[in-house]
């Protein structure tokens, strides 16, 4: 069908049925101006205000586990041992074996 018979036909219906008192005057302008003042969301303040929710929590619980490691009676009463010797003597265990072997 044309375009311009279909819009000539829907025109003409339009014509033939006067609008009806049930919708109040310019409705249709209120709610267009209502949608036009309707603020827009800013996506980019969400995502910085829950980055920074995300921050501070992260910074509360990193806090908690640098008290927690540093008053820990488990950590305090550990063998004197340093932790790097027994890393080298790990590592070296392999050379010291295959000198040991030739």
């Amino acid at each position: 069908m044309n375009t311009a018979e279909l819009q000539g036909k829907l025109i003409a219906a339009a014509r033939a049925n006067p609008p009806g008192d049930q919708v109040p005057y310019a409705f249709e302008k209120r709610v267009m101006a209502l949608l036009a003042s309707r603020a827009t969301t800013d996506h980019l303040v969400l995502w910085a205000a829950g980055l920074w929710r995300a921050a501070v929590s992260c910074v509360a619980v990193a806090l908690l586990l640098g008290v927690w490691a540093c008053f820990n009676p488990a950590t305090a009463s550990a063998s004197a041992e340093d932790l790097s010797q027994n890393f080298e003597s790990t590592l070296l265990a392999a050379v010291d074996q295959s000198t040991q072997t030739q």
